[in-house]
This record gives C-alpha cells, structure tokens and sequence, in this order.
C-alpha cells in the first residue's frame, strides 16, 4: 500500500474535492484520480463516491480513514523521531473570513506571517455570509458564530466581548438610557434580523425588541451610523475600540452587560492529519490574538 496515496485519500476526506487535495500534494488532478483508482482497486473496495460537484466517502471509505490517519501518523512520528520528514507549510491556504473582521484584524496580521512562511499563499475571501466549507473547497473559516455543523472542528481564537454604545452628540440630545427599558424611547440601530437584543441583570435576563429608524445588513455600517449620533447600538469591541479610544463612542449600560456568549473561532473540517499551513494558521493567530487581544 503507497504511503502518499494514503495522504491523498487522507486529504481528499478533509476537502472533498479531488483536485484540491492533488494540487496540495503537488499532484495533478488525473494524477490523484488514477492514485485513488490505484488505492480502491488494492483494498478491492470503493472508497469515495465521485460527482461533479464534490466528492464523499463511502461507509467503507469512512471506516478506513481512521486507519489510515494512524498509519500516517505513525510514520510522520517516526520520521521527526530521527529528525526526517518536511512539515513546512507550503502551497495555497484557502481561507473565509467575516468582511470587516477579516480586513480589520486578518489582513494586517498576514504580513508577518506569510514572512514567516514563504512558500505559502494565502486566498482569503472576506464575506458576511457563512460559507460551506467542503463545497467551496477552503481549508479553514473563521466565524463568529456558534459552531453548528459537527463534522467540523473549531478552535478559539479570541473572545468577542459585545458592548452597548452611542456617541456624545446622541446622548447630549436624547440623553443617557440608565436600565435596559429605557431603550424603548431610544433609536436603535439595528443589524438585520438582529432585533432582539437581552442583557443580564440582577433579576435575570432582559430581553428589548429594538426599534429604530435605521436597519442595515452591514455591521460597519451600523457602527458609522452610530459614529454619526444616529442612536445607540450593540457592537463587538473588535470593530469599535479605536471609536472608544477616540471618543468618536461611548459605552452605555455598562451595568448591564449584553447576554451573549460569542467568540472568534477558527473552524476546519475533522481530520486527525491537519495539513501543516492550517496548523500553522491556527498556532499564529491563536498567538496573535491572545487571551486579551489588543481591542480589549
């Protein structure tokens, strides 16, 4: 059995997708395909099923990838044991990133660490919406979300501490909201189906419907807003702390904070052999970031 067949069938059960494995592995796609024939027909079984938009395992092909991680596991051990082997990070790194969390605090970082590793790429795709990892092919995503699919794994990177705010001129006007139902004679701007806003107080969690004359997809947008005395609004300190260091925004209800258990995560799909650029990303950003990032 071909140890680099098996780190293909290893790689293709992380990406389903054929080409892109192949192409991590320096193989072109007819290459890798005629690999997995290779694989299949010296197992005598079929291990992924192929169609022209992804490809899957089989319950065959999910009962043999453990085994397979293990033997590849095994001789990468053995080879860093005596000092062998390359897990340098190489080739293209596909990543998805929130929009203005990905040209915030991503773009910035990538200098150093693309210096520190010189045979990589990077794609990065910066969308609000939530992308599917195996579909569009990417080796990693990172969200702010609860995690929900449970064939992918995710780590931590950073809380996401969220916080109620207006800027001076508002509260100069319309003055400062002391408790949760004050908000109701409030503006609130909102992000689209983000009304419900909760908070946690002495006597349990307070939920307001937020209402207000702007509502926005967009969340820098609902910042700007708020930056320009519109009303109030819940934000990540992420996206406003430079607006708080300047006093562009000020902190309202801090007595009150918002009932939220959110966090910037780094989301992949399973796989007990991590490719070494993702592991590489991981390992970089988790340190970036900190346990207390620079925005809080």
């Amino acid at each position: 059995m071909n140890i680099e067949h098996l780190k293909l069938f290893i790689r293709i059960a992380a990406t389903h997708n054929i080409s892109l494995a192949g192409s991590e592995l320096r193989l072109s796609p007819a290459v890798a395909s005629a690999h997995i024939n290779k694989l299949e027909a010296d197992l005598g079984v079929r291990l992924i099923h192929r169609t022209t938009r992804k490809v899957s395992l089989t319950e065959e092909g999910r009962a043999f990838l453990p085994h397979a991680e293990d033997v590849i596991s095994s001789i990468e051990a053995a080879r860093a044991s005596v000092g062998a082997g390359n897990a340098f990070p190489r080739g293209t790194l596909r990543v998805a990133a929130p929009a203005s969390f990905g040209r915030m605090h991503i773009l910035p970082a990538l200098t150093k660490f693309l210096t520190l590793y010189p045979d990589l790429n990077v794609d990065l795709k910066l969308s609000d919406t939530i992308v599917d990892l195996v579909e569009g092919g990417f080796d990693i995503a990172i969200r702010n979300s609860a995690l929900k699919d449970s064939s992918l794994i995710a780590k931590k990177l950073a809380p996401d501490t969220r916080i109620l705010c207006s800027s001076p001129e508002y509260l100069a006007q319309n003055g400062e909201p002391q408790s949760p139902e004050d908000l109701n004679s409030h503006q609130c701007i909102t992000l689209m189906g983000l009304d419900d806003w909760a908070f946690k107080t002495a006597k349990g969690q307070v939920n307001i419907k937020a209402k207000g004359v702007l509502r926005t997809d967009n969340g820098e947008a609902v910042r700007d807003a708020c930056v320009n005395g519109l009303g109030v609004t819940i934000s990540s300190k992420w996206s406003v702390y430079k607006h708080l260091q300047s006093g562009e925004l000020v902190q309202i209800l801090n007595e009150y904070p918002i009932a939220t258990d959110t966090a910037i995560w780094a989301v992949y799909p399973s796989s007990r052999l991590l490719a070494p650029k993702v592991r590489a990303f991981i390992d970089y950003f988790a340190e970036y970031f900190g346990d207390t990032p620079y925005w809080e």
